[in-house]
């Protein structure tokens, strides 16, 4: 994390400046997308977004440290210990050593975030250790509101709001689950090797896909015309919730804006990548070319200048009129 964000924050304190540079570091190795959107932030609120991130991503990586050193009890203490200095840390109950848990603490403070929002993420976490598919669309969002909607919530009073915040918070959520229904789609060959499918099972077998007919094409690299079919019905779910998402953008505030659009478009275009490579997920990664990934985020980075030179002549009071007298003086 540099200097200037940290300085910019108001984080002084050295303990809390590894911290956040820690929660940087991790917002950057795994979060390419997110990552160059929340460049365009300003500066005193990115680490409080890297904090949010970075313990996600953290989580995210116990759950699926599918290593020889790491057997699912182990993982599950791993997130016992974790979620008690989570509680810990989030209610005031003393300090912790974990970084991670540090800085997530320090930002929910800072911003009044609702803990139970934590404890919503940690309770689907937990899920990912034991629960390997999703019957329905509705168990999965059920799964979804706690490991992406709470996310797009945390985020809210980072951002900012020109509406009341109630208002805003449903498409936040939205925009989460869009975000991670994107991931699901690009990652089903990766995370079927996890013994995951995220992919609703009566979605897939709608199309005639089951876990089998998926395996058979992940190990064999053969295609089938049905599994394409099941794909583009899963990409089709995932623009609906884009959809639903959208508003919400107008209703942030101004300078906080183009971060969010940035992701938004960049993660959009992820299911433009997939389409065009012919839903191959399960052969190869579907990437957003560079060139796409420059444009938009150039295109972010002038929405930026506009936001903030408009922000800053809504701070300057107008002149008075020619005779008029100067308001700062007595009449």
């Amino acid at each position: 994390m540099t200097s200037r964000e940290l300085d910019a924050a108001g984080i002084t304190d050295p303990r809390l400046r590894a911290a956040y540079t820690r929660c940087r570091l991790l917002n950057a190795r795994h979060g390419r997308t997110y990552f160059l959107a929340t460049r365009l932030l300003p500066a005193d609120r990115r680490p409080a977004v890297h904090a949010l991130y970075g313990f996600a991503r953290w989580v995210d990586d116990i759950v699926d440290d599918t290593g020889a050193q790491a057997t699912p009890a182990e993982r599950a203490a791993a997130l016992t210990r974790l979620d008690r200095l989570l509680r810990r840390a989030l209610t005031g109950g003393g300090p912790t050593e974990e970084p991670v848990v540090l800085a997530l603490a320090d930002t929910a403070d800072r911003y009044a975030i609702e803990p139970a929002h934590f404890t919503d993420f940690m309770a689907s976490m937990r899920a990912d250790l034991t629960v390997t598919d999703y019957a329905t669309y509705a168990d999965l969002r059920a799964y979804m509101h706690g490991s992406a909607a709470v996310i797009g919530l945390q985020m809210l009073p980072v951002l900012g709001t020109v509406t009341a915040r109630a208002l805003a918070a449903p498409h936040a959520a939205a925009l989460g689950v869009a975000f991670q229904l994107t991931n699901f789609l690009r990652d089903v060959g990766e995370d079927l090797d996890r013994g995951r499918i995220y992919l609703p099972a009566d979605l897939l077998a709608a199309h005639g896909v089951h876990r089998d007919l998926l395996l058979w094409s992940r190990h064999t690299g053969r295609r089938d015309p049905r599994i394409p079919a099941a794909l583009r019905a899963a990409e089709d779910l995932t623009r609906a919730v884009y959809r639903e998402a959208e508003p919400g953008l107008a209703m942030l505030d101004p300078v906080a804006r183009p971060c969010i659009r940035t992701a938004f478009v960049l993660y959009r275009n992820i299911l433009d990548a997939i389409a065009e490579g012919g839903y191959a997920v399960l052969h190869r990664r579907a990437v957003v070319s560079r060139r796409r990934r420059a444009s938009v985020a150039a295109d972010g980075l002038a929405r930026v200048v506009s936001a903030r030179l408009g922000a800053r002549r809504a701070r300057t009071p107008a002149p008075a009129p020619c005779g008029a007298p100067d308001p700062k003086e007595p009449g």
